[in-house]
């Protein structure tokens, strides 16, 4: 197989880039560099999120001392911060750059090469991926577009979110997908605390408006309560809990609709509780820049709205050749490898992945984590010709932290004999230790024990809330 594919990749190199087009999927750009590789066979990692660096960290551990293989991983980012925290960031709770992983320090440490730059496009006919340049912020060019080619490839580039077409959410609502969406929602955040601080009005509040009742509608929800109910010990003398007016809209029956009803009853009744207002089974029907305008024809006021009802697979990736499904998510075979392409696998968001009951392996970080194991194996597995393992999801529960207010879920699979549901301390540790095993898996157990020791120090040295 190894053998074959060398053979196929090496033909399709041997090509002009000025060669007329093979197919309608391939573009032909001249103006690109071709990266030179380093190694006979070269592995990458399409995206460094939960699964992918996982995936990177794994692979590159293995092949570090076969100097015939190298593992590369390519990010847009130059480091590393897992997903699900992102609304802390957004609300300021939590300081980015303290908790980014550095993927150069990583890549070092375990043996693969990091490569900065934006995925634009993935051509599995020629075996390569298309990166835009990059540039310093300012809009000088640092790094040219550049061609990269591949014997493997392993597609994690994750999910983004999901507009359904409607009306002005992608002109006046905001995103969570990112690090660099979640920091501008903070800026927009922090700006209107002030405001609302400041004006002589004391009936003035701050309305925020989110579409969606997931864990990260939930989540922000709750956060921001946590946050202005510390402002007054950082000088914000006017601000408390009143004035700031959080709504959460769901179109299903209940928020987080994927879980358990349970669980679903117990976060809205605890939200309710700290002064969140939940309106269930209520569509929106278009955003404004002051208003979310629903179905039934009422406007909720919001001079800050958050899209977070839905997501899909990146747009570009429907236009490289793979099979997708309707959302853009490849599909994939029970191994993780790309429908007709054996060279290629796909984990996380961006996969279309099912279980045996035909159930749909849901886009959270321990699907990517298990993801990540299994993928990893199969490479291995498929470059030395031997037989692959299926991927079968184990659903060990879900947990959804309201800030410092409580923690609810449900833990299942082999922690414990059927379903349990927990809330409150025993609820928070387990959240928590889902992090501290993500760290683990990058930075190895004690380096993990050296960070937690770190983030001591650092919590005994910080402000609790991040105002700039």
């Amino acid at each position: 197989m190894t053998t074959s594919a060398n053979t196929n990749t090496a033909a399709l190199r041997s090509a002009s880039i000025d060669d007329p087009i093979i197919d309608s999927t391939v573009v032909s750009i001249p103006s690109l560099a071709t990266e030179q590789r380093r190694a006979e066979r070269q592995i990458v990692v399409a995206g460094g999120g939960a699964g992918g660096l996982e995936l990177a960290v794994k692979l590159g551990r293995k092949f570090r001392r076969d100097r015939q293989t190298e593992v590369l991983l390519v990010d847009k980012n130059p480091t590393h911060i897992w997903k699900p925290l992102l609304h802390e960031v957004a609300t300021g709770s939590m300081n980015s750059y303290h908790d980014e992983a550095s993927y150069r320090l990583l890549a070092k440490k375990h043996g693969f090469r990091f490569m900065l730059g934006r995925i634009t496009n993935i051509d599995p006919l020629r075996r390569s991926l298309t990166l835009a340049s990059v540039d310093d912020g300012d809009g000088r060019e640092v790094m040219p577009g550049r061609k990269l080619d591949y014997d493997y490839l392993a597609v994690s580039v994750g999910s983004q979110s999901n507009d359904y077409g409607i009306d002005g959410v992608a002109t006046h609502s905001m995103q969570l997908d990112s690090r660099e969406q979640a920091e501008v929602f903070h800026k927009e955040f922090t700006r209107q605390l002030h405001r609302v601080n400041a004006e002589l009005d004391r009936d003035a509040v701050l309305s925020v408006v989110i579409i969606g009742g997931g864990a990260t509608g939930v989540e922000l929800a709750a956060d921001m309560h946590n946050v202005v109910q510390r402002l007054r010990e950082y000088g914000f003398e006017h601000l408390s809990s009143n004035r700031l007016v959080v709504s959460i809209i769901e179109a299903a029956p209940g928020l987080l609709p994927r879980l358990p009803d349970r669980i679903g009853y117990s976060v809205q009744r605890e939200l309710a509780r700290i002064g969140v207002d939940v309106r269930i089974l209520t569509r929106v029907a278009r955003v404004t820049d002051d208003a979310v305008h629903t179905s039934e024809g009422v406007a909720i006021p919001a001079d800050i709205s958050v899209w977070a009802a839905g997501v899909k697979a990146p747009s570009w990736l429907s236009d490289c050749g793979f099979p997708t499904d309707r959302l853009g998510r490849i599909e994939v075979n029970k191994d993780l490898s790309v429908k007709g392409m054996p060279e290629v696998f796909a984990l996380g968001d961006c996969c279309s992945c099912y279980n045996e009951d035909g159930t749909e392996v849901p886009p959270r970080a321990q699907a990517a984590h298990q993801m990540a194991s299994i993928a990893a194996r199969n490479i291995r597995a498929t470059i030395t010709d031997k037989t692959t393992k299926d991927f079968v999801y184990r659903d060990f529960g879900s947990l959804v932290s309201l800030s410092k207010f409580s923690t609810i879920g449900n833990l299942m699979g082999n922690l414990v004999r059927g379903t349990v549901f927990v809330e409150g301390f025993i609820a928070r540790m387990v959240y928590v230790s889902l992090y501290r095993l993500h760290q683990r898996s990058i930075h190895g157990s004690l380096s993990t024990l050296l960070i937690m020791l770190g983030d001591r120090i650092y919590k005994a040295t910080r402000a609790d809330v991040k105002l700039h």
